[in-house]
């Protein structure tokens, strides 16, 4: 950063413009139409130079000028730019008057058109870059939550660096991405994830837009469904978000932003633990001794009593006395999982310097994020360097470029999922009794006794060393290292013909590469990954130690032009055309070797275990998408518009026959109160609105999915390669998928805009959805990619704000924003899938449960093994223990509906901002209650610990009749048949959740103290993200959770680093 700072400041003092030779000095008020109240904070600005100044709290300003000078800028967020004649007076008042709020916005829609708001014919929602960095998030995905309606964000874990998913107005494919299209400036954005993340262990890393600096974005503008993205072809059947970074302003004196932020990080829900039983099983517990039991018997908590003078050889006893181990007290440590996060720490600091004149505009931003994670011995770094500037080199020439390189780290990821690598799942099989503290310093502990089962005499200490890691060792020792290097950005040529005819021309660019590495040590008692055996005996045992090399590389180049006209037919009626085309091209690579160990903590790829050989895998592939397009506006009288789009796109993943596809859309818009006079009925704007659009996409096709591409392998006994047939292949008659989409809404502003409401409804119908079919095994292959499925989306978006108060004379406002959105979602067809029954499609799952996609149900529905019951619904038992039922379905994983509440209070200089959202409805599959049942770790399995317990269902008489349960069993017995992997049903809990999202309290320092600092603007706030959760349903977990942003398995917990809780502070200035 230090390299940065003075960076900025030798190009500060090179654009310090003396002003010496001053010949007179100009002196005012600026005041407000509305009340006549002086304006503080007003910018005043030579035009064409960087000279300027702003007003005091009394909205006076004294301004030096030189004599050639000849107009003055007032600008003021929130009203509209005067430029005054200087003239020969000495003397200028200013009254500014406010901006026009709502219907006459400029709202930037598909290619970076930019259109009046009250021209569209769809739903768009935007948001100001301050929205996102009142309280802000390293991943701008998060920032959009209970802000934009008709969005569900899922945040994948607390994790540093974990990634997010962000989904509009429902699936639109079974099997694909279904986020939306992200494009920067103009230029489309890889938001994939390179992770490995899943049930069965792996890693996140971020998703592909959170190298984006939010300190860099001017403004977001979310294209919500294919009516408002259709000019985006194959890539919008998922909704568009555009993002416009900042820029220099023309005739902005040079200054200088600072920001900084500091955060403190904590749990925000942790499981409830139970703290009256220990280790150990039916009540038991092997003592740690003669070399023989290093492990407590098990790693479950159905051992002897707590706190009541027991004393038990356990590790411990090794750590306090290792010449003379003696028994240890066998007490609870109730606060052992919660002490093992330490507070992560985020700090955060931005500078740019942005100016311009009559000619030209730059900025220049930098920005550098280091989080700290509350998992020991995890990080995240980010560093984000940004440069644009604009040039006219005449009245109708000018140019302009953007460009942003962004680095992010980290020494280690977190491990996920059900995986001996996971410190989050090990704290479900450590015992209440477990001083997890004792084992912080590893390197300085015993070693594992003889007769543990891995690591014997080698690895550090731990509770049980037949299933666990000390997690410290595990931690700093077993480590998955990332780097991310981005390149992206674009540069632009615009040619204004006439004063209606305008050509621009843009070439753009995204790239980046990815690198991880996976250590596993020998010793570690965790999985290898399925692929670390090349050669040699093919187990994973993860006791032979692994490593891995990963190289991700992407590029995608994208260059457009485009012709615009823009032209008055007569008074009433006018007429605007845009025809372009462009070309795309992307390509990505993937490189992995991987070996299982020969010596110790040796990491280097020649080190790989004798008798075995390197895996390989290398994946290089291409895809182009050239397209012609044209989009056309008829306006009558400002009040009335028409607007027809259409696309073509030919797309080099499918077939010739079939590559060729068309994408039209016609939207109409009519602002009723521009027709007729409603003022004397309080209305301000009413506007209706409706259209119809059709896009396309090409589901989970990749580009060689039309290939039969043979995939290299190596015999398991002696590493020779040979090629296998892909067993899954496309067809000559494979189509683009398509969506057709419905759209009405209606908008209106009454009360001098203090109420504003949105509403708009939708039905969208995904056809020919790309699956894998089941052919004939004889054929050679498993499966053909064939045009089979469909999805259909109805749903409903609301959008309500109010000013509830308002008072200008006392600078005091009150906001209050509501939004609320319902998607009902069903698969109306789907394929087959063998790897469960001939009714579903299999997303993911692990062990009994599955994630699946069936016909008449919502999108992914989790199915799994229930209790059995009887038709009344009483649960069935044998010998006193709950039967396993049929599988089925047990639940969906799609809210019901989902909404936020964010209020805006504003008093003098203080701003209050609060967001609360929820997401009702919907089911998710938690593995912290299945296994922490099962283990006996949770508060719930403290029932029928002395007394055993009695199910609540029946059982069968002598007679084969149904009679009420009476057989007692221990709880031990009841909470391992009725929990883990046998019945799935008793896991499966409603998602609902309402969060404190966001809180964010400023006070924006006076101007009179901030001038006489040569400073514009200072604000000191307070900040707060995820400070709640009001109402859950889910016990034991946040139930927004998933395990990454790439693959549609959600609504699945499986030991995912607990949400944060983030309070902290910011600091920005203005210079």
């Amino acid at each position: 950063m230090k390299r940065f700072t003075m960076l900025f400041v030798c190009l500060a003092m090179l654009g310090i413009q003396l002003v010496n030779a001053q010949q007179k000095t100009i002196t005012g008020t600026v005041t407000s139409s509305e009340d006549g109240m002086s304006l503080p904070g007003v910018s005043v600005a030579v035009k064409g130079t960087t000279v300027g100044t702003i007003t005091n709290i009394n909205g006076q300003y004294s301004l030096g000028v030189s004599a050639d000078a000849q107009t003055l800028v007032y600008s003021f967020v929130g009203m509209k730019t005067q430029e005054v004649a200087i003239g020969a007076t000495n003397v200028i008042d200013v009254v500014l008057e406010p901006e026009v709020i709502g219907v006459d916005e400029v709202v930037v829609t598909a290619l970076g058109i930019k259109r009046s708001e009250k021209a569209l014919g769809y739903a768009t929602q935007a948001l100001g870059g301050e929205e996102l960095t009142k309280a802000p998030e390293p991943n701008i995905v998060n920032s959009l939550g209970g802000r934009i309606s008709g969005v569900q964000i899922t945040n994948s874990s607390g994790a540093v660096g974990a990634s997010s998913r962000i989904i509009l107005r429902g699936a639109s494919t079974i099997f694909g991405d279904n986020q939306p299209l992200f494009v920067v400036d103009g230029v489309p954005m890889s938001n994939t994830n390179d992770g490995t993340a899943g049930t069965g262990g792996g890693f996140d890393v971020p998703n592909g837009v959170a190298d984006i600096n939010p300190n860099d974005i001017e403004k977001l503008d979310v294209l919500k469904g294919p009516n408002a993205s259709a000019l985006y072809g194959i890539r919008a059947a998922n909704g568009v978000i555009v993002i416009t970074t900042k820029k220099g302003k023309q005739s902005q004196a040079i200054g200088i932003d600072v920001s900084s932020s500091i955060t403190f990080e904590n749990p925000l829900v942790l499981p409830n633990f139970q703290n009256s039983y220990g280790q150990g099983p039916n009540k038991d517990f092997f003592d740690y001794g003669n070399g023989t039991n290093g492990d407590g018997g098990v790693d479950e908590s159905w051992g002897p009593p707590l706190d009541r003078g027991l004393s038990f050889m356990q590790f411990t006893s090794y750590i306090n006395n290792p010449e003379n181990p003696q028994p240890e007290p066998w007490v609870s440590h109730p606060d052992n999982v919660k002490n093992f996060y330490e507070t992560g720490i985020t700090t955060k600091h931005d500078i740019s310097m942005s100016g311009g004149n009559e000619t030209s505009t730059f900025r220049l931003g930098a920005g550098y994020s280091n989080l700290k994670g509350m998992v020991p011995f995890t990080d995240y770094i980010k560093t984000n360097v940004n440069a644009s500037a604009s040039h006219k080199f005449t009245d109708k020439i000018s140019a302009n470029f953007n460009v942003n390189y962004a680095n992010s780290y980290s020494n280690n990821l977190p491990s996920g999922g059900y995986d001996g690598s996971n410190v989050v799942q090990q704290t479900i099989w450590s015992g209440r009794n477990v001083d997890i503290a004792a084992l912080k310093d590893w390197k300085n502990l015993p070693k594992a006794l003889p007769g543990s089962s891995y690591g014997a005499g080698t690895l550090p200490i731990n509770w049980n060393t037949q299933f666990q890691n000390n997690p410290y060792w595990q931690l700093e020792t077993n480590t998955n290292e990332y780097n991310r290097d981005r390149v992206f950005g674009n540069f632009g040529i615009g040619v204004d013909f006439t004063s209606w005819l305008n050509l621009t021309a843009n070439v753009g660019l995204d790239q980046y590469t990815t690198n991880t590495n996976t250590r596993l040590a020998k010793g570690s008692a965790a999985d290898a990954p399925t692929y670390a055996i090349s050669g040699g005996t093919a187990n994973r045992d993860g006791s032979e130690g692994y490593y891995d090399e990963r190289v991700t590389k992407f590029m995608e180049t994208n260059m457009d032009m485009m012709l615009g006209v823009k032209k008055d037919l007569n008074d009433d009626m006018k007429v605007s055309l845009n025809i372009g085309g462009n070309r795309m091209y992307q390509k990505n690579s993937f490189d992995m070797r991987a070996i299982q160990l020969e010596l110790p903590d040796l990491y280097n790829l020649n080190n790989k275990k004798a008798g075995t050989s390197i895996y390989n895998k290398n994946d290089h592939e291409g895809q182009a998408i050239n397209s012609i397009y044209g989009a056309g506006e008829i306006s009558f009288k400002e009040y009335l518009f028409l607007n027809i789009t259409g696309r073509n796109d030919w797309a080099s993943v499918l077939p010739s026959e079939s590559n060729s596809f068309f994408y039209p859309s016609v939207t109409l818009s009519a602002v009723l109160s521009d027709m007729i006079d409603m003022k004397s009925f309080y209305i301000d704007l009413l506007k209706v609105r409706g259209g119809w659009a059709k896009v396309g996409g090409f589901g989970p096709l990749e580009p060689s999915a039309i290939l039969a591409v043979y995939e290299l392998s190596e015999l398991p006994w002696d590493g020779s390669t040979f090629a296998n047939f892909p067993t899954t292949l496309s067809n000559s008659k494979v189509k683009p998928q398509t969506t057709t989409s419905y759209e009405g809404g209606i908008q209106a502003a009454m009360f001098g805009n203090k109420l504003r409401l949105d509403v708009t409804l939708y039905d969208q119908t995904n056809k020919d959805l790309i699956l894998p079919v089941q052919v004939t095994r004889s054929s050679g292959v498993y499966k053909v990619w064939d045009n089979v499925g469909e999805l259909r989306n109805r749903g409903v978006e609301i959008q309500l704000g109010t000013t509830l108060y308002e008072d200008r004379a006392n600078d005091l406002a009150v906001d209050l924003d509501f939004n609320f959105a319902k998607n009902n979602n069903e698969v109306i067809k789907a394929g087959k899938d063998d790897s469960n029954d001939d009714e579903a499609l299999v997303l993911g799952g692990q062990w009994n449960m599955d994630l699946q996609v069936r016909e008449g149900y919502a999108y992914g529905v989790i199915v799994g093994p229930s209790l059995a019951r009887t038709e009344n619904g009483d649960v069935i038992y044998s010998d006193g223990l709950p039967q396993v039922g049929e599988t089925k379905v047990l639940g969906d994983i799609q809210p019901d509906w989902t909404g936020g509440v964010n209020l805006t209070v504003k008093f003098k200089g203080i701003t209050l901002s609060s967001l609360i959202d929820a997401k009702m409805g919907g089911e998710i599959y938690t593995m912290t209650n299945a296994w922490g049942q099962y283990s006996g770790i949770l508060e719930e399995s403290l029932i029928g610990r002395e007394t055993g317990i009695v199910g609540d269902g029946v059982m069968l008489d002598a007679n084969g009749n149904y009679v009420a349960n009476n057989v007692v069993v221990t709880a031990e017995n009841y909470n391992h048949n009725a929990f883990g992997n046998d019945i799935v049903e008793t896991s499966v809990f409603d998602a609902s959740y309402v969060k404190w999202r966001q809180l964010s309290i400023g006070y924006d320092l006076p101007v009179a103290w901030v001038s006489k600092l040569g400073l514009k603007n200072a604000n000191i706030s307070f900040i707060g993200r995820n400070l709640a959760i009001l109402y859950k349903k889910a016990p034991h977990i946040d139930p927004e959770t998933g395990f990454s942003n790439e693959n549609n398995m959600q609504g699945m917990e499986f030991g995912q680093m607990p949400s944060t809780r983030s309070l902290g502070f910011s600091l920005n200035l203005k210079f």
